[in-house]
């Protein structure tokens, strides 16, 4: 599997970022994430602006885009992984080759009640540390 960083939007990721923010947004805490990924851009120009500024990485096999993981400065934001390619690693490997970069992630989100995500970050050694509150 090839990690590497998105340097265009293609048909296929635009896709899988559609499907990934409607997956977000119909959990618990995923409104409130988005909202601080999109800050004051509006959510059709998100896609764009993660590509253009190196903050999107991708996932690729046998010409199959697998998932994708949004990392600003050294702070995981996202990871996606399509329905069909999850428990195959995908996650691991997409998160492995962010710590292998210049600027490895020190910190990630993970949205309430995402065991999957929160084991995925054990396994690396990466402990809770942060819970954040927001009003209604």
């Amino acid at each position: 599997m090839k990690v590497t960083r998105a340097t265009r939007v293609t048909p296929e990721l635009a896709t899988l970022f559609e499907h990934a923010l409607r997956d977000v947004t119909s959990k618990r805490g995923g409104a409130a994430l988005l909202v601080t990924l999109c800050g004051q851009l509006p959510e059709n120009e998100l896609l764009e602006h993660l590509v253009t500024t190196s903050a999107l990485w991708s996932a690729v096999e046998d010409g199959e885009l697998k998932g994708f993981v949004v990392c600003r400065g050294r702070l995981v934001e996202a990871i996606y992984v399509a329905y069909p390619y999850r428990r195959q690693k995908v996650a691991t490997k997409l998160v492995a080759a962010l710590l292998a970069s210049s600027e490895p992630p020190v910190d990630a989100y993970a949205l309430p009640g995402d065991r999957g995500l929160k084991s995925l970050y054990e396994s690396l050694g990466w402990k809770a540390r942060l819970l954040t509150m927001r009003g209604a």
